[in-house]
């Protein structure tokens, strides 16, 4: 591990990236766990790697943002310099480009602002920037963003005090040529899916479900779809909105 610093309530986990490893496309993830100390807490917890989506993959080296929710996040969160961290990827399929002519939206809520930072980076200034948080603490992570991302905060403590698809709202009315890509809470992109059908507007949501293994072989992350179940570690995380009659999936919830 090379780095680790706080960005208000989260923490940045930086590491130098393998050179085995392939450069990941933005909205893809890794399994992660650390070398030392896996297993052996409270109850033997925890016991399996942990999802993350990356944050940003550049000069040789991988970000991660961290929320401390439970034994997994907590023990990643406690690394220090020098810790060996394990990590496998990239897996899953990531964000589809925006065609030309289209106006991306980017819509984040809280942690799920992560992957759009990386797809933020790979199409430059394009697009706009929607971001929600509980608290200005939460919302100190909109400062990894290049340009001013519009804000919403639940208390009010920063920016407006509003939902960020009170903003999605605002920003589609009457834009046709509109593409989300959004991530957060379920109920968040639940909010997103139902906003871009009321406006005809396509969507790429990054979902979240429990994943054991990341490659498809334990089914823990197996979601519905209109065509069927899918497993999100491999035909996900990034789905097209329309291929959901709802996007209120359990989550993991426990770091």
């Amino acid at each position: 591990m090379s780095d680790h610093v706080a960005i208000g309530a989260y923490r940045l986990l930086t590491v130098n990236e393998p050179a085995t490893v392939p450069v990941p496309r933005p909205g893809q993830f890794f399994m992660l766990s650390s070398a030392e100390g896996w297993g052996g807490g409270a109850d033997e917890r925890p016991y399996l790697p942990r999802a993350f989506s990356h944050a940003r993959a550049r000069d040789g080296r991988l970000s991660f943002l961290l929320d401390s929710v439970g034994p997994g996040t907590e023990r990643l969160a406690r690394l220090r310099p020098g810790e060996c961290l394990n990590l496998v990827g990239p897996l899953g399929i990531g964000w589809r480009i925006p065609p030309d002519g289209a106006r991306p939206l980017l819509v984040g809520g809280g942690i799920g602002a992560a992957p759009l930072l990386c797809l933020q980076d790979e199409l430059g200034a394009q697009p706009s920037v929607l971001l929600g948080f509980r608290s200005a603490a939460h919302a100190a992570v909109a400062t990894l963003f290049a340009g001013e991302p519009e804000l919403a905060t639940d208390d009010g403590s920063a920016a407006r005090q509003a939902l960020v698809t009170d903003l999605l709202r605002e920003h589609l009315d009457g834009d046709p040529a509109a593409a989300v890509y959004a991530c957060g809470p379920p109920a968040m992109l639940e909010a997103v899916r139902l906003i871009c059908a009321e406006n005809g507007v396509e969507a790429q949501l990054a979902l979240e479900s429990g994943m054991a293994c990341g490659f498809g072989a334990c089914f823990g992350c197996v979601v519905p779809t209109k065509a069927g179940y899918l497993r999100l570690c491999v035909d996900g995380p990034v789905l097209d909105a329309d291929q959901l009659d709802s996007a209120l999936f359990p989550a993991t919830g426990n770091g």
